[in-house]
């Protein structure tokens, strides 16, 4: 029969500091959630591709206006001389491209693509960013209030995203947008068309942003730590601040990522169609609409603006799907 082990004094009084000696500070430190969620953030190198290509979209858009004025750009500057009367095309190979139009011109007026293309990146992001950020705002002060709060308040709200789900969104934008082009609310032009195509997005989008913060509300509302908040007294608004909106962070953020390529398409649609970013003002999908009538001439006009659209929808896209596993590894 084996002795007990018995414990010297020495060996009792031995600090805890001693007991690791030998292991590394990178084995010991801790890390926080959002350490975590950047390490698994860092392994997908396709969402890490998505989230360089947003930041330079970003920079782009916001830095437009002193990039055409650095390399003298005009969006709207024609040069009849770079095209073919006869045939209505840009004069030389691959429309029109060269040193000084590196992605070509434009077949009806010889305006440079390039600039263009710039010139519509503010007008795509700021539309997108806007009207995702409206509908955010909406659909989680709503989800919120309806989850949380619940019987009548949840009947309510959820009934209203029923009714604002079965609008024919597409004819209604036309409509507005058609019918508020000669000037409202003292806007009119390019700013009037910014405002609204934002209103109307984003407006009748937050149903969607709504039903997920309302079923994760659901979830949360019966945790242990939202019960322990209300055993000590605490009451809904400061529930609904400091217990529920930190840990709503991450859907919401994943959610918006996903939604502003969404609204990006919509804006190009709007524009395609006629009712959105009205001419000289460039536009991606402006562009589309001027290119449907001349890609036989001219495809290279056609295929840019599509690629730039294509670009950054995908790139929203990866960049959305690796935050969600990144911040959702369950999820995975």
């Amino acid at each position: 029969m084996t002795a007990p082990l018995e414990t010297t004094g020495s060996a009792a009084e031995v600090p805890p500091e001693a007991v690791l000696t030998g292991a590394k500070q990178s084995q010991i430190e801790g890390r926080s959630l959002g350490q975590i969620a950047w390490t698994r953030f860092k392994r997908d190198k396709l969402a890490v591709a998505g989230g360089v290509v947003v930041v330079l979209l970003v920079l782009l858009a916001v830095f437009s206006k002193p990039i055409q004025w650095a390399f003298g750009m005009d969006p709207n500057e024609f040069h009849q001389d770079l095209i073919d009367p006869a045939l209505l095309a840009p004069k030389g190979a691959w429309g029109g491209m060269s040193w000084e139009h590196p992605l070509g011109v434009d077949p009806q007026y010889g305006r440079d693509i390039l600039s263009r293309i710039i010139e519509g990146s503010w007008v795509s992001l700021l539309v997108a960013g806007g009207a995702t950020l409206l509908s955010v705002v909406i659909g989680v002060i709503m989800g919120v209030t309806a989850g949380f709060y619940g019987g009548w308040a949840d009947t309510l709200i959820s009934r209203a995203m029923d009714v604002f789900l079965a609008f024919p969104l597409l004819l209604f934008a036309i409509s507005i947008s058609a019918s508020l082009q000669d000037g409202a609310f003292g806007l009119t032009g390019l700013p009037l068309r910014i405002c609204v195509l934002i209103f109307v997005i984003g407006f009748f989008s937050w149903p969607y942003m709504g039903r997920i913060v309302r079923a994760q509300t659901l979830s949360l509302r019966e945790r242990e730590f939202v019960e322990a908040a209300k055993s000590l007294g605490a009451r809904g608004p400061f529930i609904l601040i400091r217990e529920l909106l930190p840990n709503l962070v991450a859907p919401i953020l994943v959610y918006s990522t996903l939604l502003i390529p969404t609204n990006i398409l919509f804006e190009a649609g709007l524009s395609f169609l006629g009712v959105g970013i009205a001419p000289p003002q460039a536009s991606w999908g402006g562009m589309l609409t001027t290119a449907t009538d001349l890609y036989e001439a001219d495809p290279q006009y056609m295929i840019v603006p599509g690629l730039a659209i294509f670009i950054t929808v995908l790139a929203f896209n990866l960049l959305g799907d690796g935050l969600r596993d990144a911040l959702d590894p369950r999820g995975k």
